[in-house]
């Protein structure tokens, strides 16, 4: 075996490629990591829904006369609740896929 090619292989080469190794393996999307991120968006989708009860409470006061920016708001609520909504869809859907697979 001719090893000669190997150039400029020293310990500290060697160490770097074993934390960019690491980096590569942290960097893994379990089932853990997909669940984080549909909880925040299930929070992010709770406080767009809160801005819009809001937003409709101060138009209903009259502290708030801008119609265009209350449909706004409540046009980003009702989008964000359908796009929930389907991911949560989707993600059971997967589950009771993966539930049904045959070991």
């Amino acid at each position: 075996m001719d090893i000669s090619a190997l150039n400029n292989v020293v310990p500290s080469y060697l160490n770097n490629v074993a934390d960019a190794a690491r980096k590569i393996g942290s960097q893994d999307k379990g089932f853990d990591s997909v669940l984080q991120s549909m909880m925040d968006m299930v929070n992010e989708t709770n406080y767009t829904q809160n801005k819009a009860e809001e937003a409709m409470m101060q138009f209903e006061l009259g502290y708030a006369t801008n119609t265009h920016d209350l449909n706004a708001i409540q046009e980003k609520a009702t989008i964000a609740l359908n796009y929930t909504t389907a991911v949560r869809d989707r993600m059971l859907e997967a589950y009771k896929e993966i539930m049904n697979m045959q070991i």
